[in-house]
């Protein structure tokens, strides 16, 4: 057994979190060697899937900071272990650690396409676009053998619904018989999160995502597709990747992208101490100048969650990202507002046993 550390490089390979600190609502806990002078081969950290038996799936937010106003997930975590992701104190809420909890011990809902039938087939509902993998990855490497994403997509396209998708996953490519139609019908968008151009630097950062070179060509073949497509700078890390931001919108609109987004690295709460320590592993030339890049643009914290500050922050480095941003979208044709997705085509598809209409 690797006596320095319970989760050491040996266990861990290709995951991004260096630890499995105990989640804000767990009892402290901590792995140590137990002392026995007995040689233990350290085992590897493998990824664990558990099943979820969804009673409701649409949930609903009112944050002026984002451009939709309910969205669905399929799973909990996210195997492709991005150390940065918002999403990950999520995972505390289920007794689990948002640190390699989060991105080897998953919660799947194989009802999800039933609950979500249930959902959009009541009378009060009121279409708006349905935002999916905002939080987790739809098409992480788990769903090439549940297939939940696809089943909620296909839903979707039965009742004609509007669906704006983020991913990372190359597994989208999969589902082109669905999205095709459903953008030829002006019901789909995708968004490609492109971080980085440099593989060394994704393959520590996101380690099971694709790669870069990956992404835009996921880009090209869902643009070819009749998909349109945002490239989403996001997460910007600044004094590490920062300086890539025309690149990244000059591949991306290369690719076929006609919309762009950016958003700044952010910290909530356990995500925070996570990254640091991440970023003392592999950076640690680096960590300094991050961290005091981002609190400038947090008035002094590490992350300020208010609305209209928390997405890209404030203050003379984020202005001077913001201006670049723009400067580069209009010297590349790329707008920053996407155009809305039809909703007058939503309709409850007949279900059987249905009476049928006399005209």
């Amino acid at each position: 057994m690797d006596q320095s550390s319970p989760f050491s490089a040996q266990r861990r390979p290709a995951r991004g979190a260096v630890s499995n600190a105990s989640g804000r609502f767990e009892l402290a806990r901590e792995e140590v060697w137990d002392g026995w002078d007995i040689a233990e081969e350290a085992t590897l950290l493998r990824t664990e899937l558990r099943m979820e038996q969804a009673r409701s799936l649409i949930t609903y937010n009112r944050s002026p900071d984002l451009p939709f106003d309910r969205s669905i997930n399929p799973y909990r975590g996210c195997e492709h272990g991005c150390v940065y992701c918002f999403a990950r104190p999520t995972h505390a809420y289920l007794g689990l650690s948002p640190g390699l909890d989060f991105e080897s011990v998953l919660v799947a809902r194989p009802n999800a396409a039933v609950v979500l039938r249930r959902e959009l087939s009541a009378r009060r509902y009121k279409v708006a676009t349905m935002a999916i993998g905002t939080n987790t990855d739809p098409y992480q490497p788990v769903e090439r053998d549940h297939c939940i994403a696809r089943a909620c997509l296909q839903v979707l396209a039965d009742f004609n619904h509007p669906v704006a998708i983020v991913t990372k996953g190359a597994l989208i490519e999969r589902d082109l018989d669905i999205l095709a139609p459903m953008a030829a019908r002006g019901l789909i968008r995708v968004g490609i999160s492109l971080t980085t151009l440099d593989t060394d630097l994704s393959r520590r950062m996101e380690p099971r995502a694709p790669s870069p070179a990956r992404r835009l060509t996921m880009i090209r073949r869902l643009t070819e597709a009749g998909v349109p497509v945002r490239v989403m700078t996001s997460p910007l890390v600044p004094g590490l990747s920062d300086h890539e931001l025309e690149a990244l919108l000059e591949a991306g609109a290369e690719a076929g992208a006609t919309t762009a987004s950016w958003i700044m690295l952010r910290l909530p709460r356990e995500v925070s101490a996570l990254w640091q320590e991440w970023l003392a592993a592999h950076y640690p030339d680096r960590a300094a100048r991050v961290m005091a890049r981002l609190r400038e643009m947090h008035g002094g914290k590490e992350y300020d969650a208010r609305w209209g500050h928390r997405m890209q922050g404030q203050g003379p480095c984020a202005e001077m990202v913001a201006q670049r941003f723009r400067t580069a979208c209009r010297r590349l044709g790329l707008s920053i507002e996407a155009p809305p997705l039809r909703t007058d085509l939503f309709a409850v598809p007949p279900q059987a046993g249905d009476q049928l209409s006399l005209f």
